[in-house]
């Protein structure tokens, strides 16, 4: 016999990843999207921080990294078992040009609201590495 996995129900995962990507382009979340004691584990390239809150610090360190207009494309949420993981390719058009980033989020639920963030991060990437990394490592996918 095999164990029957539940996910959470996949529109609340949907809802939810969508108000989270808000929080890259507007900098602030709604008032009940994070948990109050939520913790967000945060691993850009080459560091590793944590902080634990209600939204307030992890929206102020998107705010404080931004360099310019932010455009978020979410490229899939899936539901799990206890949240959902969301994969998303965010563009800053700054100053020096556009700068993406790719980026997966792994979100623990709790009553509706996020309770835990743990975010990979591959930084930020320019105009020379995009052009670079085409053409030394072509995707097979996008």
């Amino acid at each position: 016999m095999s164990a029957t996995v539940t996910t959470i129900d996949a529109r609340l995962a949907d809802r939810l990843s969508e108000e989270f990507h808000r929080c890259f382009v507007g900098f602030d979340a709604r008032p009940d999207l994070f948990a109050r004691d939520a913790l967000f584990d945060l691993l850009p390239p080459f560091w590793r921080f944590q902080f634990i809150g209600a939204g307030e610090a992890f929206t102020g360190q998107l705010r404080s990294i931004a360099q310019g207009p932010v455009e978020v494309e979410v490229v899939r949420t899936l539901p799990t078992t206890t949240g959902f993981v969301t994969e998303h390719v965010e563009s800053q058009h700054t100053a020096n040009g556009l700068v993406t980033a790719r980026r997966l989020h792994l979100c623990e639920v709790r009553d509706e609201r996020i309770c835990a963030v743990t975010t990979y991060c591959n930084g930020g990437w320019d105009e020379q590495l995009r052009v670079r990394h085409a053409a030394e490592a072509p995707m097979v996918r996008p």
